[in-house]
């Protein structure tokens, strides 16, 4: 077995990056030695410091900005990229030239996620990098960071694991995985986020998490950063007499965050300013949205501070000084974040939506409601039957409405406020309460900004060592489409079926499953294949054909187009084959088609990267 001094722990985060390890050499068994890479960036131009956070912003500067500033970092770095603390500065003054969210086009169907089309809606004479590069970019600026800091010890050589929200399609991971090997990767693992987050309190517990929580325990994680909402329900489970952690259940993939936040509080203050005659383009409602992030983060940290100015660039010369100031007051920032993203509502409640207007920009599927206490009752809505074939669970009570948390643990930036954290959990108890059901209990979590590097970190290490797992396998079944074979009808197309592919819960990197079926397999000609997840049909089987499902049961992914190749068959030819299908460490699925008279031959499909393509 190679041997590997250093377990890496990667938050690609969609605001931030953080990068964390455990020193394997000197650890045992629950004692962990875990530290934190610094990373250094740029502050502003000549100025390079190194912090634990790296912003996830690129900015890309104009030619006479190149000639009048050193951008210099301590490794040979494209200074046509600026990357981290800076990079969100400067982006302040000049938005157009900023990237940022590139994690949320990363997953975003819609898209060709390896052209250049960030920055979104810059003019045309803004230069632009595809969300794929943006995310290589910053990767190798992490594995800068830890090379300087272990020249001895590169990354390429030490086990990684990177993050993802455990909402991620297979397309997206694969993705994600691609990019980390771009930079030198070679020994990759993909993790949920929420999962991260709870082996970071694991590991903070140095083995009393054991006493902490019992079989039959339901951990609720809600994950809420900067550009997203990760919901995720982890069992307590029990195997010849030691506890288990088993992931049962995770969200959907929901955009919406404290980037909202920010901007809805921007739009506050706006509105202020319009009150006085000062009225704000675009591009200065981006600087006080900027702004907002600033002022918000210190009022929700500190008790003290009732007010804070809010500076904004201005775009002429009549204003004294040039800038345009107003303030966000503490009250503005309880009364709008409370009730705007975190009312207290019923557990019956659901989530709103609007019709869409039929001629749209094209940029990011938000989320069309901001109340993240909707989401989560939706969420616990649907996963009542969650833990029904778990050994030790007692079912649920007679006309529960939603699964019913034991214990909660948060995670994310948003919450590092404590009234966010003590409001979500007000909310949900009393949903627990109306229907006599026990409170849940608050798992004390630390460094919400960092949990999930080091969670990643732990669980490099424990991977290859031993130690506490989280079980799980996917998150959701997977299926594909079956074209029915039909008559012509004018304006209707072939019925669809769809043929469960892989079961919920299949341990990712375990060995193929085949369906027993025979089908038709089209060659020589351009297909598509079309695939469809579900996170709450678990009890569908491999080969299991769905010819009815609710709207809510069945997800359609990014569709797969595609020429397989005839080799030795006709074009158009129609080939007998049998199906199989892997999930990769990674969490990419891989669809292999085998035909029945030539088993030596075979066909492979995977979710591509770009989405439209075989």
């Amino acid at each position: 077995m190679s041997h590997y001094r250093y377990a890496v722990g990667i938050d690609l985060g969609t605001t931030h990056c953080a990068l964390s390890f455990v020193d394997s050499d000197k650890s045992e068994g629950e004692n962990i030695v875990q530290g934190l890479v610094s990373i250094p960036q740029l502050i502003g131009p000549g100025s390079v410091e190194a912090r634990p956070l790296l912003p996830s912003c690129l900015y890309l500067p104009h030619p006479d900005e190149l000639k009048a500033a050193d951008l210099g970092l301590p490794w040979q770095t494209d200074v046509t990229r600026i990357c981290g603390e800076m990079a969100r500065n400067q982006g302040t003054t000049t938005p157009i030239r900023l990237v940022s969210s590139a994690k949320s086009w990363l997953c975003h169907p819609d898209v060709d996620r390896k052209s250049a089309i960030l920055p979104a809606g810059a003019p045309d004479e803004i230069p632009r990098i595809s969300p794929f590069d943006a995310t290589v970019h910053y990767l190798a600026h992490l594995r800068d960071a830890w090379n300087g800091q272990f020249p001895y010890d590169p990354l390429s050589r030490q086990e990684v694991t990177v993050t993802v929200p455990a909402s991620f399609d297979p397309a997206a991971r694969e993705l994600t995985a691609e990019a980390a090997r771009a930079i030198g990767i070679e020994h990759l693992v993909l993790l949920e986020e929420p999962q991260a987050a709870l082996y970071s309190w694991v590991n903070d517990t140095k083995g009393d998490w054991r006493h902490e929580v019992q079989v039959g325990d339901i951990i609720l994680v809600v994950d809420v950063g900067g550009g997203t909402t990760d919901l995720s329900l982890i069992a307590v489970t029990e195997e010849d007499g030691a506890l288990e952690l088993t992931r049962v259940a995770v969200g959907e993939h929901i955009l919406l965050g404290g980037d909202n936040m920010d901007l809805t509080l921007a739009h506050l203050l706006k509105q202020k300013l319009a009150k006085t005659g000062v009225e704000l383009d675009r591009w200065q409602l981006q600087a006080l949205t900027h702004g907002c992030r600033i002022a918000k983060e210190s009022l929700l940290a500190d008790p003290d501070l009732e007010s804070i100015p809010v500076v904004v660039p201005s775009r002429g010369s009549r204003l004294i000084g040039g800038s345009i100031r107003t303030e966000l007051t503490r009250d503005e920032v309880r009364s709008t974040l409370i009730e705007g993203f975190f009312p207290a509502v019923s557990a019956d409640s659901r989530p709103a939506s609007r019709a869409r207007g039929a001629i749209t920009k094209v940029g990011l599927p938000y989320a069309q409601d901001p109340a993240v206490t909707r989401h989560l009752a939706a969420f616990l809505g649907r996963q009542t039957g969650a833990t029904e074939d778990l050994q030790g669970f007692v079912a649920q009570t007679p006309g529960a409405s939603f699964l019913h948390p034991t214990a909660v643990l948060f995670n994310g930036g948003v919450f590092k406020a404590p009234i966010l954290r003590e409001r979500v959990l007000e909310v949900l108890n009393q949903w627990l309460a109306a229907e006599d059901a026990p409170h849940a209990r608050l798992l004390d979590a630390r460094d919400l900004d960092l949990a999930v590097a080091r969670g990643a970190a732990f669980y490099a290490h424990v991977r290859r060592h031993g130690g506490v797992r989280i079980r799980g396998g996917t998150s959701h079944s997977y299926y594909v489409g079956v074209e029915s074979a039909m008559p012509a009808i004018p304006g209707m197309e072939p019925e669809i079926q769809a043929l469960c592919l892989v079961p919920f819960g299949l341990e990712e990197g375990s060995d193929p499953v085949a369906p027993p079926q025979e089908f038709g397999l089209v060659v020589g000609e351009p297909v598509r294949f079309r695939f469809f997840g579900s996170s709450v049909r678990r009890e569908d089987e491999v080969g299991e054909l769905l010819e009815e499902w609710r709207d809510e049961e069945l997800e359609e992914l990014a569709e797969i187009q595609t020429v397989l190749p005839a080799k030795a068959h006709k074009t158009g030819e129609v080939v007998a084959v049998r199906l199989q299908a892997t999930v990769t460490e990674v969490g990419t699925l891989e669809l292999t088609a085998i035909p029945v008279d030539t088993p030596d031959e075979h066909w492979n499909v995977a979710f591509n990267t770009r989405g439209n393509g075989g």
